[in-house]
């Protein structure tokens, strides 16, 4: 079989996807518009672009892409260690009630909640402390994930895309610079996390990052000496 058809380690490739909770046997995610439909998710309209071997999906998830025939439907179980991990008793924390009023929220037990960037899940109300769970909803459960690899990413601006997204979580205005083999960003806020990412792109693209700077602005006041020090040569 043709190298082409198969996905290599570093390899960018397109997939489509559904996973389910083994538990109960419920789908928890997916990017099928049909599946997607029936718990009620709403899908980006965006392909899903991933680095292979590069952690941009679970462990298991991510070792089992490596291999496997472009067009082709497959299916595997992983355990939790392998999935969302084992549930970390350190990660049941007790907060003050008056956190979350601050923020106008009423926690319920079973409410599901975004803090600290992650989704957590209100245990327990008492008094004026709540019972808050900061492990993955999924942790310590085993999971099985079907996937088809659509096809590999060879433009390089789709493969930017889909660092940004993994990266930065949104997308910037970006040019290629061939000549320089630089990803070129025009927002000037991604200045102090260039040289974080720019091994990462370097490495798994062969570009490296770059900020356009705009033109500095002429100060009006040191404009107005100049012209006032040129009109006092030209009257001497």
């Amino acid at each position: 079989m043709a190298n082409s058809e198969i996905a290599q380690k570093k390899d960018f490739v397109e997939l489509e996807f559904l996973g389910k909770n083994l538990t109960n046997n419920e789908v928890f995610d997916t990017n099928i518009t049909e599946e997607a439909k029936k718990i009620k998710l709403e899908l980006s309209g965006k392909p899903l672009i991933v680095c292979v071997g590069q952690g941009m999906v679970v462990k298991g998830f991510d070792q089992a892409l490596e291999g496997k025939e472009l067009g082709k439907k497959y299916s595997i179980k992983l355990e939790a260690e392998n999935a969302f991990g084992k549930r970390n008793k350190e990660l049941v924390r007790l907060i003050p009630l008056k956190m979350f009023l601050a923020q106008k929220i009423m926690p319920e037990p079973g409410m599901v909640l975004a803090l600290d960037n992650n989704l957590v899940k209100v245990m327990s109300v008492n008094g004026g402390r709540v019972l808050v769970d900061f492990n993955n909803p999924l942790a310590g459960k085993d999971i099985e994930y079907e996937f088809t690899i659509k096809r590999k990413i060879s433009e390089i601006k789709e493969k930017v895309k889909a660092l940004q997204l993994f990266f930065f979580g949104q997308e910037f205005d970006f040019d290629i610079d061939e000549e320089k083999k630089k990803v070129v960003f025009k927002d000037l806020k991604l200045m102090p996390i260039m040289n974080a990412f720019n091994p990462q792109f370097q490495e798994l693209l062969g570009y490296g990052l770059e900020i356009l700077e705009k033109p500095k602005k002429e100060n009006k006041e040191d404009k107005k000496e100049e012209n006032q020090e040129k009109s006092s040569v030209e009257n001497k």
